[in-house]
């Protein structure tokens, strides 16, 4: 009776869950068919984003498991070697989130050239190396906003309701002229909204004194293509006409974007003022300085139509710079795709396509501060220092 009643079974099925989810972070398995439920990403993706907090969970496990003396038992000591299996496992994920910075930094140096850092405006290059520290990384990497940075929600950009309207985020100060970075959520075009992902990138770059812009815009199966790159398009014209109450320099805006975002942030940079996705604004201007795509898709959104819906019919030799983001064991858009896509469109344009995959990362890893993102966030603040310091 005394046995039944130590058996481990909280602390056993705790470190079951925890090892296989994160043997499941370690090796994602790509999913036979598509469909909504893609469970291997869905069970392993928190502990590959967020491998500190994990271990918290599982040390305080352990810990609490040998206080109450419940480790002496067979069961007790397998749960334990479980334990340490997975405390392995962890530790293989936080060393792939290390070498983000690594492959980042290369495809810079590839595309980009030789020497490119020095041909960055010295102002710029002095704000480039002021990421969070590591102890927001451990122990607060849910926590986003920033005291510097006033975020204004809800502006109507558009007449569709709900899915036309726009967040601002800006410093308080309100210095003029600031660089502006259009970005749009993913959500395979069906579903998503404008203050999910990618929050530590707009905090940051807001916090650097540019001004950043999250949309929401029409999703299918409501609207179709090319409803989404048409509200893209209306919210660059927003920027251009209202954007200056905000600070904003109209001649300097990125697009950006996750998975159907990015796709729709490539596809804008690619189709500057073309009439067909500008109706009733057709003159306009919709140039952008440059595209930065985060685990973007680049197929087709959809079938048929007067114009094709993937970015890869509208590869152009004028093509401004675009930076793009993929992870290495992404199961929701494979990298195959996004390698495809990269190197047609180096082989296109006259500017830099950059193109970085990160080691073990799948897709969506822009929702928390992690080392894998944060690295990233550099990059994206370098290339867009590059750019500006080219053009200005």
């Amino acid at each position: 009776m005394h046995h039944s009643e130590t058996f481990p079974i909280g602390y056993l099925i705790t470190v079951s869950y925890i090892l296989c989810c994160t043997m499941l972070a370690l090796r994602p398995l790509k999913p036979r068919r598509s469909g909504p439920f893609n469970w291997s990403f869905w069970f392993g993706y928190l502990f590959n984003e967020l491998p500190f907090l994990v271990f918290f969970w599982l040390f305080t496990s352990t810990l609490s498991a040998f206080q109450q003396h419940i480790v002496n038992s067979p069961a007790g000591w397998i749960a334990f070697g479980l334990a340490v299996l997975a405390t392995i496992g962890l530790a293989v994920i936080v060393k792939r989130q290390l070498r983000a910075d690594q492959s980042v930094c290369q495809a810079l140096n590839d595309r980009l050239g030789a020497g490119w850092r020095d041909a960055i405006d010295t102002r710029m290059a002095a704000l480039l190396e002021q990421r969070p520290s590591f102890s927001c990384i451990l122990f607060a990497p849910f926590f986003v906003s920033r005291p510097s940075v006033k975020r204004v929600a809800n502006i109507a950009y558009g007449d569709a309701g709900k899915w036309n309207l726009l967040d601002v985020y800006h410093h308080r100060d309100l210095p003029p002229n600031c660089p502006t970075l259009i970005y749009l959520h993913g959500g395979a075009f069906r579903s998503g909204w404008k203050n999910r992902e990618a929050l530590p990138l707009l905090y940051r770059l807001a916090n650097q004194g540019w001004l950043c812009i999250s949309a929401n815009y029409r999703l299918s199966p409501a609207a179709r293509f090319p409803d989404h790159l048409i509200d893209l398009k209306k919210v660059i014209a927003w920027v251009r006409e209202y954007g200056g109450r905000y600070g904003a320099d109209p001649a300097t805006i990125f697009t950006a974007g996750s998975s159907a975002g990015g796709c729709l942030a490539v596809m804008a940079a690619l189709t500057p003022n073309d009439p067909a996705f500008q109706p009733d604004f057709e003159h306009t201007d919709t140039s952008v300085a440059a595209a930065i795509s985060l685990y973007g898709y680049y197929g087709s959104v959809t079938a048929g139509g007067p114009n094709p819906s993937s970015p890869l019919a509208y590869v152009r030799p004028d093509a401004p710079p675009v930076f793009m983001v993929h992870g290495y064991q992404d199961t929701i858009v494979i990298v195959e795709d996004a390698r495809n896509f990269a190197r047609k469109l180096q082989l296109a344009s006259s500017s830099p396509v950059v193109y970085a995959e990160l080691p073990g990362a799948q897709h969506t890893f822009d929702l928390f501060h992690s080392l894998r993102f944060e690295a990233v966030i550099d990059g994206i603040e370098a290339f867009a220092a590059w750019v500006r310091s080219r053009k200005g």
